[in-house]
């Protein structure tokens, strides 16, 4: 998506965004009720780290729908990060931070030391419980009191195995419809990337740092409540859900 004046960053966003929706049909309503509570509890000019940011989908819909906030993005992705770097560039309401949630002192190179609302959507699924569970405790730290943390992913409850399995049948089926009509999966995206010269570089040292794909846990939300709850927020719950995703929000 390379223009002969430059990259064509808004067109990557975009692409990125109906890559996503392949999986999540219901992403657009899942960011509006993230956005809600952020606003419930942190007025209309918040303060947000935007956790995993990848291509900055969270910063861009918290910009358009608050002005006064700032953002900033944390993500080890360099092909992601180079997306979302050529579409905030010049915006200075936006901090993009290269780190690896995986360190434990990953807070060191963010530019404040708390935050209004931590953000985070379909990303923290590559970690499995115990390094998650210390990340929700490096967290809990960043947040002010009376800030967020909201988390939006795939958290399966295994005690529902028969209803775990229609819903996957039933998503499937329709992911492999939309594939059939010409949307492209998480493979045909990155092999797209791979393709662009200003993505080239960095597709290939993402790869270097993943792999094909990051498989962690997808813990229940109930886990991730009692875990958020265990390492200092006050009270954490899911605000939304649809049949294979929910958003859980955790107050400090």
């Amino acid at each position: 998506m390379t223009t002969g004046t430059g990259t064509d960053w808004a067109a990557w966003q975009e692409s990125w965004d109906r890559q996503q929706e392949w999986y999540m049909p219901d992403r657009e309503e899942r960011f509006r009720i993230m956005l809600d509570m952020v606003e419930a509890f942190a007025g209309p000019a918040p303060r947000v780290l935007d956790l995993a940011c990848g291509t900055g989908s969270i910063t861009a819909r918290l910009l358009r729908r608050f002005p006064g906030a700032t953002s900033t993005g944390v993500d080890l992705d360099p092909a992601l990060l180079a997306i979302a770097g050529g579409t905030f560039a010049g915006d200075d309401r936006v901090t993009l931070v290269t780190a690896d949630l995986r360190d434990p002192d990953w807070p060191a190179a963010l530019p404040y030391d708390s935050y209004d609302a931590v953000l985070t959507a379909t990303a923290l699924h590559w970690l499995h419980s115990e390094p998650l569970a210390a990340l929700y405790g490096r967290i809990a730290e960043l947040v002010r009191d009376g800030g967020v943390f909201l988390n939006a992913d795939h958290m399966i409850d295994d005690s529902t195995p028969r209803i775990n399995a229609a819903e996957r049948a039933q998503r499937h089926a329709r992911m492999d419809q939309a594939g059939r009509d010409g949307a492209p999966d998480w493979s045909a995206w990155w092999q797209l990337a791979a393709q662009d010269p200003a993505l080239a570089g960095p597709t290939a040292r993402r790869f270097e740092i993943y792999g094909e794909h990051a498989d962690g846990d997808m813990p229940s939300p109930a886990w991730h409540a009692a875990t958020l709850r265990a390492h200092g927020f006050g009270e954490a719950r899911p605000v939304w859900c649809s049949p294979s995703d929910t958003l859980l929000l955790a107050v400090k």
